[in-house]
């Protein structure tokens, strides 16, 4: 899989899971064998329980596509830019790792060769295609196969806020066996208030004025456990240009 040349190194995305990274839980019970825990170098008040290593393998929550999916099929890990002018969306770089799991009783293995899209709103608050000032664009959208390890890697930016909304990132997991579909799973994941409230004070985001839902107060968050809301909470560490996280998926595919 051609990974993007200005994205990060997969030695540095190994030094942050070994800091810590997000598990996904669907309850609190915990099934088997990968590493689990959150960490946040820089804040780490919205996590609950995510402070803890633990040496499991943990089936992941899901949560409502919403209405801004498209399935643009732009197989890029740099989802940043516009493929019709090349604009760059604006706004803090932010790398992704997604580390995924197949759950088979009490084991769990890498899942390879699963088409993994991502999609999130801009510094302004708006998605592409799907109308209004996004009509007919492609930011911030893309997909990656997982490798042999059952990894992606993405390059994107902190995503800005829009009304009624925390802060989130959508991402969905597909196997296809030739063209059908055999399987799909879908869910988000959320950014840590205070980090949020630190990259928004800046330019872009801060021509949005205060955001007005957060965590706390969003109603699909609030639909999780305090584990899984925890669990669902990106934890970063800050790099030179922006901040890295990794998301550790687990699902059980029939």
């Amino acid at each position: 899989m051609k990974k993007n040349p200005t994205g990060p190194s997969r030695r540095s995305f190994l030094g942050l899971a070994a800091k810590g990274a997000v598990s996904v839980v669907v309850s609190q019970s915990l099934i088997g064998c990968t590493v689990g825990g959150a960490t946040d170098a820089s804040s780490t008040d919205d996590l609950a329980t995510g402070g803890s290593n633990s040496t499991t393998c943990v089936g992941t929550a899901a949560l409502t596509e919403g209405p801004y999916f498209v399935d643009e099929k732009l197989l890029r890990s740099d989802i940043r830019p516009d493929p019709a002018t090349s604009a760059i969306a604006a706004g803090v770089p932010l790398t992704l790792r997604f580390n995924v799991s197949r759950i088979s009783g009490n084991a769990c293995t890498p899942l390879t060769g699963a088409y993994l899209d991502v999609w999130h709103c801009d510094a302004a608050g708006v998605y592409s295609d799907v109308g209004g000032t996004g009509s007919g664009r492609k930011f911030l959208r893309g997909y990656q196969i997982t490798d042999a390890s059952g990894a992606v890697d993405f390059t994107t930016v902190y995503p800005g806020w829009y009304s009624g909304r925390a802060v989130h990132i959508h991402f969905k997991l597909r196997l296809f066996a030739g063209a059908t579909k055999t399987y799909e799973f879908t869910s988000q994941f959320f950014m840590v208030e205070s980090l949020t409230s630190t990259v928004h004070a800046n330019a872009p985001y801060n021509t949005r004025g205060q955001r007005n839902t957060l965590n706390s107060t969003d109603g699909i968050y609030n639909s999780l456990s305090a584990a899984a809301k925890s669990a669902l909470t990106l934890a970063t560490t800050q790099t030179s240009s922006g901040y890295a996280g990794v998301i550790n998926l687990g699902v059980a595919v029939g």
